[in-house]
């Protein structure tokens, strides 16, 4: 229960209400309590109880909470329920106009202290940012929801600290993304919280940063937990999530039909759940698939349809991080001008605080493009600057391959010894593998 205002404040509302609805202090006493106790109560002398306030309460024609807090009755309900509006125009693709409603929310709960609609709103604001790609707001949005909720359960507070790792992580901060996530798992398993929502929602948030640093099997085993934790949970959304995440790891173990109907699940769930920028995000996945196994029209075919869903829903940075994927295909097929053209167009949105580990991709397929025109001083440059980005994401498996192709590259000009360099760097990355992440985190009783 939100707390009450001081005695003095409830004691002026008091007085005021019985004056409007025209009783004396006697009348709204009895029968059980007497006109010198309302005298008193009224000039905030007293502090009433719980039941004194429910019998004033029923006297005067209004709700327990209002005489006690002043907040109009039904105030937290309507509250959620706009609240719940803003989620949906949210995932019908509508990021600024959630962000405007969910603004307004969040001036009417702080205007009344409504401590969960707060967060709520935080969270709302939150995502928003992300699908527009501001990743400063966002983080600063989580941080907040996770303050207003410093004294709620650590259950409650995952959503927010979630959503921080996840900023973290689109800003190529990858590490620390990790430990927040595996942290939290950590405080959730060893103290015997263990909330199969929170749970999921933190093991499928771990896939992308732990793939990206190259921790396949640490990525595999929370892919196993999450599908394990799945039966326990009911968001129908959370479960879409999962399928979508879990689909990544299946296909680097190269399980390509299994991470296909992983997809299919995922995309269905969104398609009942009509939520747009998730239904893009599962078609840009599938064109990853289709990509890896060779299908390079249908590759194309669905990376073109993700990236104009999001472009018309403004998601700008993941608009660009299925440019470079789509650049990739067009390559392969033989249309390099028309990737070079992509990703050139698509480098300005990316940066080393945003979208890291895409841009590195950009710059690292700009390289090949020019090492096939036989422009090796503009392949150098373009394979330098990805292999900076990915060192300052520590993303361990494309670094490996980076010093690969960069190693290939100044053998074939004649420059032996840094050529050897970059092999050994890419070794010491491709070995690497977990031993830079500490123990893996507690797991749950299943």
């Amino acid at each position: 229960m939100a707390k009450r205002d001081d005695p003095g404040t409830i004691g002026r509302r008091v007085q005021r209400l019985r004056r409007e609805r025209g009783l004396t202090q006697r009348q709204l006493a009895e029968p059980a309590y007497t006109s010198a106790y309302v005298s008193t109560l009224e000039a905030g002398r007293v502090r009433p109880s719980d039941e004194a306030l429910h019998h004033l309460a029923g006297r005067l024609g209004v709700a327990f909470e209002e005489l006690a807090t002043g907040r109009p009755a039904h105030l937290a309900t309507d509250l959620r329920l706009r609240l719940t509006e803003a989620q949906r125009t949210l995932a019908l693709g509508e990021a600024e106009q959630a962000a405007a409603q969910y603004t307004g929310l969040l001036g009417e709960a702080e205007a009344h202290e409504l401590v969960e609609e707060q967060a709520t709103a935080q969270l709302g604001l939150g995502e928003c940012h992300l699908e527009t790609g501001d990743l400063t707001a966002a983080r600063a949005h989580f941080e907040r929801a996770e303050q207003t909720l410093a004294d709620a359960s650590l259950p409650a507070r995952v959503p927010a600290r979630r959503g921080r790792a996840v900023a973290h992580y689109l800003a190529g901060e990858l590490r620390y993304a990790v430990y927040l996530l595996e942290s939290t798992l950590d405080e959730l398993n060893l103290g015997g919280l263990h909330d199969p929502d929170a749970l999921l929602l933190l093991y499928t948030a771990s896939i992308g940063p732990y793939m990206d640093l190259g921790a396949q099997a640490r990525a595999a085993q929370a892919a196993e937990l999450a599908l394990a934790l799945a039966p326990q949970v009911g968001d129908p959304a959370l479960i879409a999530r999962m399928h979508r995440s879990v689909a990544r790891t299946l296909l680097a173990e190269g399980r390509i039909a299994e991470a296909d109907a992983s997809l299919a699940k995922a995309a269905e769930m969104y398609r009942q759940l009509k939520i747009r920028t998730e239904l893009a995000n599962c078609r840009w996945m599938r064109g990853y698939v289709y990509a890896q196994n060779g299908d390079l029209a249908r590759a194309e075919e669905e990376l073109r349809a993700a990236q104009a869903m999001l472009a018309s829903h403004h998601a700008a940075l993941y608009s660009s991080q299925v440019a470079v994927e789509l650049a990739d295909v067009l390559h392969r097929r033989g249309s390099s001008e028309e990737a070079s053209e992509l990703l050139r167009g698509v480098l300005g949105g990316l940066s080393p605080e945003r979208g890291a580990v895409h841009a590195a991709a950009a710059h690292r397929l700009l390289g090949i493009i020019a090492e096939d025109a036989r422009d090796t001083e503009a392949a150098e440059e373009h394979y330098v600057r990805a292999l900076s980005l990915l060192e300052r994401a520590g993303a361990a498996g494309d670094l490996a391959d980076l010093c690969r192709l960069l190693g290939d590259l100044l053998r074939r000009t004649g420059r032996t010894e840094a050529a050897l360099d970059a092999y050994r760097t890419g070794l010491g990355h491709r070995t690497a593998g977990t031993t830079t992440l500490g123990p893996a985190p507690a797991h749950p009783p299943l």
